[in-house]
This record gives C-alpha cells, structure tokens and sequence, in this order.
C-alpha cells in the first residue's frame, strides 16, 4: 500500500511587525484536496516571519498526526520560508533559526517538499491566520467554527486541556529502576527587565541578558563544567535563554538543541508591567488568574493548564531523547515551576509557592517507571 499524500498550506501574520501575531494551516488530502484539518493560533507579540514558521510546523505537525509515513507538499506564499527550508537559502537571523530546525523535526527530510503558491492561492491558511489574530485581539484563543460559538472572550477560563501525567505512588530501590534521566532546571540570567520584577513572557519584547545576565551565565557554565556531569544542553527559543545555554555549551563543548515548549508563559497585556501595575490596571483579571490555573493574562493566549500540557509534552520528548542521561534545560520561571510541581504531584497552585532566582539551578530525577525525585531547588550558591 503506498503512502498516504497530503498538501500542507500554511501561513502568518503579524499586524505591526513585530505587533499581535497569528498562524493558520490547513491539511489536503493530495488527491481530493479536500482539507482533512486545520490549526491556527494567536502567538502574542512576534514578527511575520515567526509567525510563518510557527504556521509551516504546525501545519506539519497535524500532517504527521494524520500519518507519520505520509509524502507531504508543502506549499506557502512565503518567498523566504520555501527558499530557506529548501536550503537554497541560508538562514542567518537567530529567531529562525531554531524555528527552522524543528520544523526538520516533524517528518524526515526526504518525505517533505516545499512549494512557493502566490497568496491568492493561500487563502484558507491566511484566513485561519486572521481568525487566530482577531480571536487574540478579543482575549481568547482561536477555535474551529463549530466551536466558535460557544467561545467566552474574557480574560479567563479556557476549557481543560489533559494534566501531564503525574509520578505514581510507589518507590523501587534504585538498582531496580536503572539510570534515571536528570534534568538539571537552569534559570536564565538576568535580563534589564528582572531586577524591576517586570513580566516578561513569550509575548513581549525578549529581551537579552543584562550585564550582569552574562556573569551569571558563565558562574554557571563554571560551576556545571567543574561537576562533569551534563552530557546534553536543551533551551527555550527565547533570546536570554539561548545566550544563558550558550554560554554554558562553549564552556562543556555542547551544542545547544531548541525546544519550544520550554518558552515562558504568554502574559499578553501585562507584558513589561510590574506586578503593582498590573493591580491597578487588570485588577479583576489579576485575581482570576491567581485564583484558578485555567485563567489567562488579559489578551494572553494561554493559561497555567494549557502551560502545564505544552511543558510536559517537551519534558517527555527530552526524555525520550535522552534515556539515562544528564540534560540541561534552560528555560524561565513558570516552565520551570511547572516541571518540579508536575515531579512533586502537586496541585497547579503550587507554582505560586515556590521561588526561582535569575540563574539558580533545580535538579529532577525521572525513573523508567514514571517516578520522578527532586533533588534540588533554587541553589544558587555558584553566585556568591
């Protein structure tokens, strides 16, 4: 039986650029052109050509939920995109360049092609686009029209997305369990925006480390590399993580891998805001958002919950990726809150009782049984 072949059309938008963005994609079937599925989702404060991307791997990856094995074409009114993942282009900017090397991720290279479609013929994917952005623009996110309906448009509650699985009860000896899988939790350095206690999510403007960002980053690399213990370095797309990891890869003689689901949380409207301002401005929304994991920032597109599921899924393929093995991830606070609450079992409200200093380290141990350990919480004894 031959493989199945789809057409992936994909595309994004940003009004402002950089301003309020979105992505769409729909899946044909090649040989009806039917579409079989559409995704499309409002991705805060970010350019078109991040936008792009972020539509290109989406697309392809509700390709490959379809069928792994599946021939796909894809096909985009993005000049750049279609040249650089064709690799005539070489991608220099350093926001592609992760974004690019997961798309090469979702399926192996010889099962994909890709196309340049003028936009006209782009126009289920650049309406799902606009959908996803004004849904953004209206404080909630995108959802197919037969659901559309029923959406609520508030700073709010989403509907639950699956908890990551938790660890069972239960405790083997060691010597039954095998080689844990460590994940040493690093905190990236301070950017201009941490000292002034400022939000600073994937929706703002993501920022570099500070002066004293980058001392701390090399304290860090100094210490991990005087241990000799991490054999692998995963990072957060987001520039002030990615100077953190690579500060720290130079110094062991790694290369940094890019995993999205490390990014901090969407804090939408609150973006750049302290935590006073935020008070006197969204008061209602602030309190619906400390008193329930469901509820987003104002104008955010995610929640603590849909944070919680996007968290786990990158844990999981962290580890699949590294059986038994020591790995760095660098990421930011609430990811990082959420990895050690989801090792502990505990409720989603934990995360507001914990306390992570720029460049402090936390360290889990997970056990081919589903067991996790925590090991270590917020140490930043390299500092002093």
């Amino acid at each position: 039986m031959s493989p199945r072949r789809f057409i992936v059309e994909a595309d994004g938008g940003s009004r402002g650029n950089p301003g309020p963005a979105g992505y769409g994609a729909v899946v044909r079937d090649a040989d009806t052109g039917a579409i079989i599925a559409e995704a499309a989702e409002f991705i805060g404060h970010a350019t078109n050509n991040v936008a792009e991307y972020r539509g290109l791997i989406a697309g392809l990856r509700a390709a490959h939920g379809l069928d792994p094995d599946a021939s796909v074409d894809v096909r985009m009114d993005s000049k750049l995109v279609v040249e650089q993942m064709s690799g005539r282009w070489k991608i220099k900017h350093p926001d592609m360049q992760p974004l690019a090397a997961e798309a090469r991720t979702v399926f192996p290279r010889a099962q994909v092609a890709y196309t340049w479609i003028p936009r006209e013929r782009n126009k289920d994917a650049d309406r799902l686009a606009n959908e996803a952005m004004d849904a953004g623009r209206a404080g909630r996110q995108w959802a197919p029209r037969a659901a559309a309906a029923s959406a609520v448009p508030a700073a709010p509650v989403e509907e639950p997305l699956p908890e990551p699985a938790a660890p069972r009860a239960g405790w083997a000896a060691p010597a039954d369990l095998g080689t844990p899988s460590t994940f040493v939790l690093l905190r990236h350095g301070e950017t201009a925006l941490t000292p002034q206690k400022r939000f600073s999510g994937s929706g703002g403007t993501d920022p570099e480390l500070s002066e004293k960002g980058r001392w701390q980053a090399e304290r860090v690399a100094e210490a991990l590399a005087a241990r000799g213990s991490v054999q692998a370095v995963v990072s957060s797309p987001m520039r002030r993580t990615r100077e953190t990891a690579e500060a720290v890869a130079r110094r062991l003689g790694l290369d940094v891998r890019i995993e999205d689901g490390l990014r901090e949380l969407d804090f939408g409207a609150w973006e750049g805001l302290t935590f006073a301002e935020v008070q006197q401005q969204y008061p209602d929304d602030l309190n619906a958002w400390l008193a329930s994991a469901k509820a987003r920032p104002t104008g955010s597109s995610e929640s603590f919950a849909s944070l919680a599921h996007r968290t786990g899924v990158a844990r999981d393929k962290i580890l699949a990726r590294h059986p038994g093995r020591t790995v760095l991830v660098v990421s930011h606070v609430s990811p990082i809150k959420t990895l050690v609450r989801l090792a502990l079992g505990a409720p989603p409200d934990a995360v507001y009782r914990m306390e992570l200093s720029a460049a402090s380290l936390c360290a889990v141990q997970y056990y081919t049984d589903g067991n996790a350990s925590l090991r270590l919480l917020n140490d930043t004894s390299h500092l002093r």
